[in-house]
């Protein structure tokens, strides 16, 4: 039972430069973006060496993946330089690419450093867990809703609860208070992988809230079609990381929307960026 991130993020190596990876039992149709995103990165650390941690990725979802079917991740080792590692990374089922990823490594140096402040606001021992406070919108939602935030492996704390079948418009930016539920190896590598995962988690959400909508309407159809990350700094994911997220722009009916993810003691660890599809249904459709 894939009941944990680490269990998620467990690859088979079944040949030179290709792994497979499982989902997680589930009630939705597809596969979550973030979990093909952290198994990618699985896939291209694996051929990595040691030394030279992820310092950006950069992925695009092409077609929704199959829960109940295996994906088989291919590492295409496009460059080892002195400084610099390089690998692109496609994951297909049934023969079929459902997503592709660039990821760059690199060996630790020492330069320049400034970052943004982050905000000043509540800690997360002041808040409680996501499902917690949306608990009476489960009981009167559907199933596979109650099932998305109780078995969910990320454990989540927003600064502004929201109602996740009638959310009310707000202004496109949230703050949010994000880890794991269960204590991680200590391998940086492995912590990369795992924020590549929570990453995806509620970021487009930013963007849906501001027009009073979300994953979970039957009018509306919302998905991620890319996702950027860099890493600025080592962190843990198995600690408190602050999500200050925010929407600048939709067009088109895609999304853009953009994070900043802070540790405890205020460094900018990592930042991310996504442009989703944000599409209203017509009832004739």
């Amino acid at each position: 039972m894939l009941d944990n991130v680490i269990k998620v993020l467990t690859l088979e190596e079944v040949e030179l430069n290709h792994y497979l990876g499982l989902s997680p039992s589930s009630d939705w149709h597809s596969v979550y973006g973030g979990q093909v995103i952290a198994q990618a990165m699985v896939a291209a650390s694996k051929t990595i060496p040691p030394d030279r941690p992820a310092h950006s990725l950069h992925g695009y979802f092409l077609r929704p993946g199959n829960p109940e079917i295996p994906i088989l991740y291919n590492v295409d080792p496009l460059r080892d330089g002195k400084s610099f590692t390089t690998r692109r990374v496609v994951a297909t089922q049934g023969g079929e690419a459902i997503f592709t990823l660039a990821a760059s490594f690199q060996v630790n140096e020492e330069g320049l450093e400034h970052q943004l402040s982050m905000p000043e606001i509540m800690q997360p021992e002041e808040l409680i867990d996501e499902d917690q406070t949306i608990s009476n919108e489960l009981e009167k939602g559907p199933d596979h809703l109650n099932d998305y935030f109780t078995s969910s492996l990320v454990q989540i704390r927003q600064l502004e609860p929201w109602d996740p079948i009638k959310p009310d418009k707000t202004p496109p930016r949230q703050l949010s208070w994000m880890r794991t539920r269960e204590t991680l190896p200590k391998d940086n590598s492995v912590h990369q992988c795992v924020l590549a995962y929570l990453s995806d988690y509620t970021i487009l959400n930013t963007a849906s809230k501001h027009h009073g909508i979300s994953y979970f309407q039957d009018n509306v159809h919302i998905v991620s079609l890319d996702h950027s990350m860099w890493f600025h700094n080592e962190f843990a994911a198995d600690e408190w990381l602050l999500y200050v997220q925010d929407s600048p722009s939709a067009s088109g009916s895609r999304a853009f929307t953009r994070g900043l993810i802070y540790d405890l003691s205020g460094n900018l660890v990592a930042s991310s960026s996504q442009e989703g599809l944000m599409r209203k249904i017509s009832k004739s459709n």
